[in-house]
C-alpha cells in the first residue's frame, strides 16, 4: 500500500533513531524530536510496527537507513532486496536515504555484519555501479556513510574519504557522515579524524550520525568498538564541532543500537547537538557582525560562563558544564539537571 504523505523535509536538527522499546511511547507522548530514522529491513514486510511508522510518518520527517545492500558485492546487488527496499521507500516517502559503504553478501550468503573494502579503483567501479544501480532504481539521491574500521587492507591505493569522494563525484550521491565511525576508525587505525572529515566533499554531506562505542583493552592496545550502546562521548562531540563547524547545521541522528535507554535519554542527546549546533551558528554571527562593525573582539568558539550570559546565548556554557560535571551557575537555566532527571 503507498500512502499519499505531506512533504516533511528534515530540518538541519537532530533526530533519534527508532527502536521498538519506544514506539508506543513515540504515538502516545509525540515528544519534540527533529525527526525519526528506521532500518529498511525492520519494516520490509507488514504487521504493528509497519502500521505505527504509518502513522508516525504523519508527524514526523523520516529517514530510511539501509544495512543490507552490500554495495560493496562484485556480483552486484540482490535485486529482490533492492525491490523491497524500493517499496519501503515508496510506501513510506522517507526524505532521506541512506547505505554503508561496505559488503554483508557471499555467494548469495548474507553475513551478520558490514564488512570494509579494500580501496582502489577496482572496488570504485564496482560500488559506483551498485550505487547508480540503486538510485535509477529508488529515482532519488542516496547517501552513503563511511564505516567504522579495525583493519585496513594494505593494497589499498587511496584511503576511504578519498574513495568517498570519488563515489560522490562518479555517482552524484551523497554522503552520510558517522561521526562516531570517523573517531573509531581513526583511532583504530592511527590517522587524524579533522583531516578525514574535511578531505570529504562538504556540499554531498546529507546527514550526520553521533553514537557512543566501547573501549576494549587487547594486550598493550586500545581498541575502540563501534556498538551504539552508550552517550556520546566527549572525543565524538568535540569531533562533531568541528564537523559542525565546517559544514554547517546538518540533520544529525543520535545512534543507539545496544542496551538502548529510555526515550528520554535519546531524547536529551539530541538536545545537546541542537545546543553545540546553534552555539557554533551563533558565535559565527556574533563574530561576522563584529567585523561588518569595523570594532574587532576575540571571540573564542567556546565562551566563557560570563560572556554567555552576557549574550543571552548560554548553550556552551550549560553543554562544557554539564559535559565536565561541573555546578551550573545560579543564573543558568537547569538544564541539566532536569537531563539527568529524565536520564
Amino acid at each position: 500500500m503507498c500512502r499519499a504523505f505531506q512533504p516533511l523535509a528534515i530540518p538541519a536538527t537532530a533526530g533519534i533513531g527508532l527502536r521498538s522499546p519506544h514506539i508506543s511511547e513515540m504515538l502516545t507522548r509525540r515528544p519534540s524530536a527533529g525527526w525519526l530514522e528506521v532500518h529498511a529491513e525492520n519494516y520490509m514486510g507488514d504487521g504493528a510496527g509497519v502500521e505505527a511508522l504509518e502513522r508516525l510518518r504523519q508527524i514526523y520527517p523520516l529517514s530510511v537507513h539501509g544495512v543490507g545492500l552490500s554495495l560493496g558485492s562484485a556480483q552486484g546487488l540482490d535485486r529482490n532486496h533492492l525491490e523491497r527496499l524500493r517499496k519501503v521507500c515508496e510506501r513510506f516517502q522517507p526524505d532521506l536515504v541512506s547505505e554503508h559503504l561496505a559488503w554483508s553478501v557471499a555467494d548469495g550468503a548474507y553475513l551478520n555484519d558490514l564488512l570494509p573494502l579494500r580501496y582502489d579503483e577496482e572496488a570504485l567501479v564496482i560500488v559506483a555501479r551498485n550505487i547508480s544501480t540503486v538510485q535509477e532504481t529508488l529515482k532519488r539521491r542516496v547517501l552513503i556513510e563511511n564505516l567504522s574500521a579495525y583493519v585496513a587492507f594494505a593494497d589499498s591505493s587511496m584511503n576511504e574519504a578519498e574513495f568517498l569522494a570519488e563515489l560522490v563525484a562518479r555517482t552524484d550521491c551523497g554522503l552520510l557522515l558517522d561521526v562516531n565511525n570517523v573517531q573509531v576508525s581513526a583511532h583504530n587505525l592511527q590517522y587524524d579524524a579533522k583531516t578525514f572529515i574535511d578531505a570529504l566533499p562538504a556540499e554531498a554531506v546529507g546527514e550526520i550520525h553521533l553514537a557512543g562505542h566501547a573501549t576494549n583493552q587487547v594486550g598493550a592496545d586500545t581498541v575502540l568498538i563501534d556498538d551504539h550502546g552508550s552517550r556520546v562521548p566527549p572525543v565524538v562531540w568535540t569531533l562533531y564541532h568541528h564537523a559542525i563547524s565546517r559544514l554547517g547545521p546538518r540533520p544529525t541522528l543520535i545512534e543507539w543500537d545496544t542496551d538502548v535507554p529510555i526515550l528520554d535519554v535519546l531524547l536529551g542527546e539530541a538536545m545537546w547537538a541542537d545546543m553545540l549546533s546553534a552555539s557554533i551558528m551563533f558565535n559565527r554571527k556574533q563574530a561576522a557582525r563584529q567585523a561588518a562593525t569595523a570594532k574587532p573582539r576575540p571571540i573564542s568558539t567556546l565562551l566563557s560562563f560570563e560572556s554567555d550570559m552576557r549574550s543571552g546565548m548560554p548553550v556552551l556554557a550549560a553543554f562544557a558544564a554539564a559535559k565536565a560535571g561541573q555546578a551550573m551557575p545560579a543564573a543558568m537555566p537547569p538544564i541539566e539537571g532536569g537531563y539527568h532527571a529524565a536520564a
